[in-house]
């Protein structure tokens, strides 16, 4: 997959969950990537793994609010 794509499936996935209402509470970055916990009042905490720098950079826009 190229390096395009993927950042590409990896914003979606963090809209995706933004837009259903969770919210980042905890982020752990080593070189495997970025590890990124969402959680949301009513629903069970989610789990994703971001590899692309690209992406990385795109999640802090939702830490800085």
């Amino acid at each position: 997959m190229s390096e395009y794509i993927l950042y590409k499936k990896e914003q979606k996935d963090i809209d995706r969950l933004i837009q259903d209402g969770y919210k980042i509470t905890h982020v752990v970055e080593n070189l495997s990537g970025a590890f990124l916990t969402f959680k949301h009042s009513e629903k069970a905490e989610e789990n994703l793994h971001i590899l692309t720098a690209d992406a990385r950079k795109y999640f802090m826009r939702y830490i800085m609010k």
